[in-house]
């Protein structure tokens, strides 16, 4: 069974607190990403997805040069780069999430989604498993 280590994302683009929601917006346009973490000195304090953007952001009429900490995330689900990723799987399943930040002591190391899960032979299983979970429950109005 791999590790987490061995399939995330380590480079990744991040916004800062510094940054506007419209800022956040532009990079995942340009990255053609739907999620972008938000850091304070290399410390993962939050996450913005283009959901959130629509759901807390604008359908909330907060303007683009609101300040990203207005409609981010912060209450995240996390692993090390240690753990298994039959774990990773079963957690983005359990919470209902498509991407998963990967920290060590805090720090943002990389990122891991339902992608690398299906790009990777051995975890394959898993990811089909976790994508199942996580759009039968959202498709069904238990969590959107």
């Amino acid at each position: 069974m791999g590790k987490i280590r061995d399939i995330m994302t380590a480079e990744i683009e991040c916004c800062t607190l510094l940054d506007n929601v419209f800022e956040v917006a532009v990079k995942m346009k340009e990255l053609n990403v739907g999620a972008i973490p938000i850091v304070d000195q290399d410390k993962l304090v939050g996450m913005i997805t283009d959901r959130d953007i629509v759901i807390r952001g604008v359908a909330e009429k907060h303007p683009g040069s609101s300040k990203v900490e207005a409609i981010m995330s912060n209450d995240l689900i996390t692993v090390t780069p240690d753990t298994s990723s039959k774990e990773a799987a079963k957690v983005m399943a359990e919470h209902q999430i498509r991407r998963l930040p990967v920290v060590d002591d805090g720090r943002l190391i990389g990122i891991v989604s339902l992608g690398d899960f299906a790009i990777n032979e051995l975890t394959d299983d898993q990811a089909k498993q976790a994508l199942s979970e996580i759009s039968e429950q959202n498709y069904n109005g238990v969590q959107h």
